[in-house]
């Protein structure tokens, strides 16, 4: 793989592991229960989608700044980065996302962690209803990652990295009165790891469906690419860099996450 040999491959894993670690770190924070009464659900949406705005800026230029699993299963869905560069986001964003929450754990009072902020079905939510919220909530969110750094848009105004935070936020002021608001399988699966709830899979794997379905229809049916299926499988298979790569690098330009690695 010409990648493993590229220096700018291994920025950009260790971009998405440092980006994932502190995503998660300050949105868990927020989320913990501090004190009694009602839920802060705006405290705790603001915080994650303020994080995802901040990491993505920081760090798009080098990774693409998907510091979410299900963001880069759908950019792998739709042909646009190799399967080897997938496996090692998602392995930097896992590895991340644990050691976010371990720092959290770590430096939290016993009697102020709970449940870490951990993903569950609330109260009259059943398992169905709950997968169905937890797809719409990334599809969306995949939607609009796609919709803001595609290369072929006119007139790119505003700021990427901001919109896909207020995404973040949307789904989080919606989906925390029923899952929570996983969105992304690195956070859900962070706090689970801290304690040892390895049955906890289903909610973290939601968020990779939504994000393909969110692929499917951005890619083939909202914009479509009109790529053959030989294109798209030399980019899967890493043979070749995807088209992002060999076009000029607009970085100045107004919108910032132009996904430079993917």
């Amino acid at each position: 793989m010409w990648e493993f040999r590229s220096m700018t491959f291994w920025r950009a894993v260790f971009a998405e592991f440092f980006g994932t670690m502190f995503f998660v770190f300050f949105g868990l924070g927020a989320a913990l229960r501090w004190t009694t009464g009602p839920y802060h659900v705006l405290h705790v949406a603001m915080c994650f989608g303020f994080a995802a705005a901040t990491m993505i800026q920081s760090i798009g230029h080098i990774s693409g700044g998907h510091i979410n699993p299900a963001v880069t299963f759908a950019y792998l869905v739709g042909s646009q980065m190799s399967l080897f560069r997938a496996f090692f986001y998602w392995a930097a964003q896992c590895l991340g996302a644990v050691a976010g929450a371990a720092v959290l754990y770590g430096v939290t009072p016993n009697n102020m962690r709970g449940n870490m902020a951990l993903n569950t079905l609330q109260p009259g939510i059943s398992l169905g209803m709950g997968t169905t919220v937890e797809v719409f909530l990334t599809m969306q969110l995949v939607i609009c990652v796609f919709a803001v750094t595609d290369e072929r848009r006119n007139g790119r105004l505003g700021s990427a990295a901001l919109s896909i935070g207020f995404a973040v936020t949307v789904g989080h002021l919606m989906g925390m009165y029923y899952t929570g608001a996983g969105m992304n399988p690195a956070r859900s699966f962070a706090p689970a790891v801290q304690l040892i709830l390895f049955k906890c899979w289903m909610l973290p794997s939601c968020p990779m469906i939504g994000g393909a379905m969110g692929a499917l229809l951005y890619d083939f049916m909202l914009f479509p690419r009109m790529r053959g299926l030989s294109e798209r499988l030399a980019t899967l298979k890493g043979s070749r860099p995807p088209e992002t790569e060999t076009q000029q690098d607009t970085r100045g330009d107004p919108i910032e996450l132009k996904t430079q690695a993917l």
